[in-house]
């Protein structure tokens, strides 16, 4: 079976957990061990990785993993029946707001950054997906 697990690498566990179970309703699963803890969102699997900042983020020299508001290429959306009720949550357990709603082919964005530094974005579909 293909599929797609979300990898979040955090400076803790138990902060990062509460944060995603307030922020848009993931549920943990359980620790695969100290260092790694899976949550259920919807279909998907979310597996929170306690890595040290200053750490080397890959094996290319230099790059150092750190948790202030960054940027990346890859983020996660967060499908959300209330779009409006979710921004709330989010904000709530410590989110950052980043924009304005945006509406788009059938859908409905919020962009925020996680307490770790991570953007995500909040969608409220009209459909099942964009038009």
């Amino acid at each position: 079976m293909a599929r797609v697990l979300v990898n979040i690498d955090v400076p803790e566990l138990e902060p990062a957990i509460d944060f995603y179970e307030a922020a848009v309703g993931a549920r943990f699963s359980r620790f695969l061990d100290d260092d790694v803890a899976e949550l259920v969102y919807g279909t998907s699997m979310l597996y929170l990785l306690r890595k040290a900042e200053g750490d080397g983020a890959t094996p290319v020299k230099g790059l150092l993993r750190r948790f202030a508001r960054h940027w990346t290429p890859v983020h996660m959306d967060f499908v959300v029946d209330d779009l409006d009720a979710a921004v709330t949550c989010a904000v709530a357990a410590g989110a950052t707001r980043e924009s304005e709603c945006v509406e788009w082919r059938g859908s409905r964005c919020v962009t925020f950054s996680d307490p770790f530094g991570h953007g995500f974005c909040l969608i409220e579909f009209t459909g099942e997906s964009y038009r």
